[in-house]
């Protein structure tokens, strides 16, 4: 399966569970991308030692069935830029991986 992600807040519960979810589905053999959207690019400044949201990135983008692409005008807004693991991507971007999806998931 292919497994769409869209995280646009920055709550640390929230991130963090959507990340596991991400993590679970990669050890079912799916196809996981995660398009950080909104406050959701924001998502590295709410990790805690209660939700490592650190941790649960990074054994994602071990996988090489995930992606992650934030929104550069999301990015851009807040002045803040992509990175190697988060690259800055675009609505095009937002829009293939919906449309290549089998499931969407909003968080």
């Amino acid at each position: 399966m292919k497994l769409a992600i869209i995280l646009s807040t920055n709550d640390a519960e929230t991130s963090w569970n959507a990340f596991r979810l991400a993590n679970l589905a990669l050890s079912k053999s799916d196809t996981v991308s995660v398009f950080l959207l909104g406050e959701g690019v924001e998502y590295g400044q709410a990790n805690s030692s209660r939700f490592n949201i650190k941790e649960q990135v990074e054994k994602f983008l071990q996988s090489e069935n995930s992606q992650i692409i934030v929104c550069g005008t999301c990015l851009a807004i807040r002045k803040q830029g992509s990175t190697k693991e988060c690259p800055e991507g675009s609505i095009e971007d937002w829009y293939r991986i919906v449309s290549e999806s089998d499931k969407i998931l909003t968080f």
